[in-house]
């Protein structure tokens, strides 16, 4: 297939998707049952996300920016949501570490589509220490052990080979044992000062609530689509 047919391919598939014609959640923004904290609506949604079926409801893209102030996102998976605010983890030394390390803000991307809803969270970030740090990753799998003990992520990579030896080392150490020491490992937490929850609409009249921390405690307002 010549590039031109590949990209009429591509544009022909992309123009035919589908886009919120039926099926999607409600979400009266004004009732009553809007919570006054954004992570309690966070949890709410979530538990529906999951019962909608959506695949993998804690997958989440992370934006920072490097020290040259150039934007970076990728996927990851969260860990809590609780009154602290968003969790995630990751090796201090990766791309993403180094970046949060020279400036400690981010932002979070959820996606659901099953329900055509979004959350948007922005604040400040902080690294745990060592011990929450160790106690993040006792929890997890030992796939998640093994990878952690791989390391080098961000790292250039000679050849696949070399991942397959350091991978099947960690993996080996990671069953023997499973307490084993990460010292890059690190678990942040997002403290959020603005979080927006989205409800797609098939009449385009989406639902948009912003929760905007002030002084005196979130402010919720309605934003237009």
């Amino acid at each position: 297939m010549s590039g031109d047919e590949q990209q009429r391919v591509f544009r022909d598939v992309l123009r035919g998707l589908p886009t919120w014609d039926n099926g999607l959640g409600r979400f009266e923004a004004e009732g009553g049952d809007v919570p006054d904290v954004p992570v309690v609506l966070f949890q709410r949604w979530f538990v529906e996300a999951v019962g909608a079926g959506v695949v993998e409801p804690h997958a989440m893209a992370l934006a920072t920016v490097d020290g040259d102030g150039r934007p970076d996102v990728r996927t990851l998976l969260l860990h809590d949501a609780d009154e602290r605010g968003w969790h995630f983890a990751s090796h201090a030394t990766s791309a993403k570490g180094r970046q949060l390390a020279v400036s400690p803000w981010a932002a979070l991307g959820f996606y659901w589509p099953a329900q055509g809803r979004q959350v948007r969270v922005r604040g400040a970030v902080s690294a745990a220490g060592s011990a929450e740090s160790r106690a993040d990753l006792a929890v997890r799998s030992t796939g998640a052990l093994a990878a952690a003990l791989t390391g080098r992520q961000s790292e250039v990579l000679g050849s696949a080979e070399e991942l397959a030896r350091a991978s099947q080392a960690a993996w080996e150490r990671a069953r023997a044992e499973p307490d084993a020491p990460v010292p890059t490992w690190t678990a942040y937490v997002l403290d959020a000062d603005e979080v927006e929850f989205f409800q797609g609409d098939a009449q385009r009249r989406h639902v948009r609530l912003r929760y905007r921390r002030t002084d005196s405690g979130w402010r919720r307002e309605l934003l237009w689509p």
